[in-house]
C-alpha cells in the first residue's frame, strides 16, 4: 500500500468514526486498534457496510469450505451456523465474533 493510499483509508476511518458508522472497542495484544461497525452504519455509511458484509460472507464461506463450520437448517429454512472450536478461533482473528464483553478484548 502506497502512503497515498494509507492516508485515504485513514481519512475514511476518520470520517467514519466521525459519522458514528464505526466506534474504537480496544486495542489486541498486538497493539492493532479493535474497530466495530455500528448498526447505523447500513444508511449512513452504506459502502463500508456492503463492504463489511461482503467481508464477512467472504470469511464465512472460507469458515466452511475448511469444514470448520457446519449449517443446518430448520423446518423454514433458516440456517444455524454451529462453529467448531479452531472455527471460532479463526472466525474471532477475522473479526466475525462479536467481542461484546470487556474481558474479550485484550488491552481495553
Amino acid at each position: 500500500m502506497t502512503e497515498e493510499e494509507d492516508q485515504q483509508d485513514a481519512d475514511k476511518l476518520s470520517y467514519y468514526l466521525e459519522i458514528g458508522a464505526v466506534s474504537l472497542e480496544g486495542m489486541d495484544e498486538n497493539g492493532e486498534m479493535i474497530y466495530s461497525i455500528s448498526e447505523d452504519a447500513e444508511t449512513i455509511a452504506p459502502e463500508l457496510w456492503r463492504s463489511h458484509t461482503e467481508y464477512v460472507d467472504r470469511s464465512l464461506l472460507e469458515l466452511y469450505e475448511q469444514g470448520l463450520v457446519e449449517v443446518e437448517y430448520n423446518e423454514n429454512l433458516e440456517a444455524t451456523l454451529h462453529i467448531s472450536p479452531e472455527g471460532q478461533k479463526f472466525a474471532r482473528e477475522k473479526g466475525l465474533i462479536e467481542m461484546d464483553r470487556p474481558e474479550d478484548i485484550p488491552n481495553n
